[in-house]
């Protein structure tokens, strides 16, 4: 072998050897990557549950750590983890007022300011008092009582010579109050007889958040220190009674559920059963959505009804209606009026809608009174309706 063979050969091997040891070192500085599927399944994790913890690589300058198993352990199953559950406390209801009452007079400014651009004119005609009407009407306060009400401020108007806008004003808010009726009582009926729970039936079409209704109910009655049972009684809506149990958890609330497609009034017949039980101050029992134009399954509201009395009997019926359908909320609180006795209504959705007369009207249509009103999508955007914190929304 010549010198030149024997230098390319010594070459060679200095490359080889070089090459090994600096692989090896960075096989032991930073680890080996997973193998493509590996890989691909920790990227698929990380887009699916973005909440949970970034996978990652071990450290590229530390080993990773290890510890000695004990052989006694070796086998063992590892211990579940404790659940975690932290209980709410809810807020009073009537700190809520304030709130409410302030994104009431945003969303239902419309209304107001229609009202007091008519009256603050210095001539009151014919054409202004209908015009003043069509913005009654037009916010759902119905036909009756928008006669009502014009007949009243123009005779007041005459009579008492009103010609500042700010006594046109005070004048329109002291009709609306009276339109609204502060006189009825809005309380909710919480005590059965002879000590047994209240028992709250909650009713409603489908979508205008009954489920949701119930949830924030609870936590005004938490909130009262009194002692409550829902029950899941919408057996047909999937996840409906999932829903609920949240609802509960974060009060600490029971809820009492069946198999999903089961029988509701079976529910409703175990909810106030496990109220007697418990003893507990409120059963509230949130039933399925149910379609007005439906007898066959109106006929079944009415089943859930006298199946829950065989325990206790029902002391409240709420009706629930989104405040944005106006005049098909009238026809839906007629028919749920013939099939259980309505004592309340519940007008859901009042934060997006300028239709605030919908109060009057379902109030005159039924002869109950609105008892209250949810504002927004927060937990405990639900608060006691008060006619005159209504109106002054309204004229805010």
């Amino acid at each position: 072998m010549t010198n030149t063979e024997l230098l390319v050969a010594l070459i060679a091997v200095a490359v080889v050897v070089l090459g090994g040891g600096a692989a090896l070192l960075v096989r032991r500085g930073r680890g080996e990557l997973p193998p493509p599927r590996d890989l691909d399944a920790i990227t698929e994790e990380y887009i699916e549950h973005p909440e949970h913890p970034e996978p990652h690589l071990p450290s590229e300058d530390e080993e990773p750590p290890f510890e000695e198993v004990p052989a006694d352990e070796k086998d063992q199953p590892a211990a579940p983890a404790a659940p975690t559950t932290t209980v709410e406390r809810p807020e009073p209801a009537q700190g809520r007022l304030v709130r409410l009452r302030a994104r009431l007079a945003r969303s239902n400014s419309s209304l107001g300011r229609g009202l007091l651009a008519v009256l603050g004119r210095a001539d009151l005609d014919d054409a202004a008092w209908e015009e003043l009407e069509d913005t009654l009407l037009a916010a759902d306060v119905g036909v009756g009582p928008t006669t009502e009400l014009v007949d009243r401020l123009r005779t007041r108007v005459r009579v008492e010579g009103i010609t500042d806008p700010e006594a046109a004003r005070r004048a329109l808010r002291e009709e609306l109050v009276a339109l609204v009726d502060p006189t009825l009582d809005r309380s909710l009926a919480l005590q059965g007889p002879e000590g047994t729970p209240g028992v709250v039936l909650v009713v409603g079409v489908n979508g205008t958040g009954k489920t949701t209704t119930v949830g924030r109910l609870a936590r005004v009655l938490v909130a009262e220190d009194r002692s409550v049972v829902l029950g899941a009684a919408d057996t047909f809506r999937a996840a409906a009674a999932d829903q609920l149990s949240t609802w509960g958890q974060r009060v600490g609330v029971d809820v009492v559920r069946g198999p999903e497609g089961g029988d509701p009034a079976s529910v409703g017949f175990d909810t106030v059963k496990q109220g007697l039980e418990t003893g507990a101050d409120v059963v509230v029992i949130d039933t399925a959505g149910r379609l007005h134009t439906k007898a066959g399954l109106m006929d079944e509201l009415g089943k859930v009804k006298r199946v829950a009395e065989k325990q206790a009997p029902v002391t409240e019926v709420l009706l629930v209606i989104d405040a944005t359908t106006g005049q098909n909320g009238l026809r839906q609180a007629q028919v749920f009026g013939e099939v259980v006795e309505v004592t309340g209504v519940v007008l859901t959705k009042l934060d997006g809608t300028a239709k605030g007369g919908i109060v009057v009207a379902v109030q005159r249509e039924l002869g109950v009174p609105v008892k209250f009103v949810g504002l927004g999508e927060g937990a405990d955007d639900l608060a006691p309706f008060d006619a005159e914190e209504f109106v002054d929304a309204l004229l805010a």
